[in-house]
């Protein structure tokens, strides 16, 4: 499946967020409080966390993993918080110049078992100069910068 599968798009996902929409970070009541039915720690596998300019970007890459919360969408709230969650990380579909991508990709959550989840991947051209030259972030976790 590609990064970004057009077929997936009206699907009602729910979202992992790994960076400010975290629990206590600056996006998360901006953006998430009284939007959600559940939220829960979930692990992207495949994918490791470079440090941005106060927010992280999840890159693809075979063997590592990035830690977040696994966040359910009010049903009635979902169509906005998609827009809302769109807008903040700059994402319009077919853009080149998004920073991030959001791509439907599996979530392990801690009791076991995976689900299918919309994340925001860094865009093809910032991962690649993240490689190159970003921090990254060794353990995957955004909240143990501090």
């Amino acid at each position: 499946m590609t990064a970004e599968d057009p077929r997936e798009d009206f699907r009602p996902l729910p979202f992992f967020v790994y960076g400010t929409l975290r629990p206590g970070e600056a996006n998360h009541d901006l953006l998430l409080r009284g939007r959600t039915l559940a939220e829960e720690p979930g692990h992207l596998t495949g994918a490791v966390l470079y440090d941005g300019p106060g927010y992280p970007y999840a890159v693809e890459e075979p063997g590592a993993a990035v830690r977040g919360e696994l966040v359910t969408a009010r049903p009635e709230a979902y169509g906005e918080l998609l827009a809302a969650l769109d807008r903040l990380e700059e994402y319009v579909p077919g853009d080149p110049r998004n920073l991030y991508v959001r791509a439907a990709r599996d979530v392990v959550r801690p009791a076991g078992g995976t689900v299918r989840a919309w994340v925001y991947l860094a865009a093809p051209p910032v991962a690649a100069r993240l490689r190159a030259t970003g921090t990254r972030i060794a353990d995957g976790d955004w909240l143990s910068r501090r």
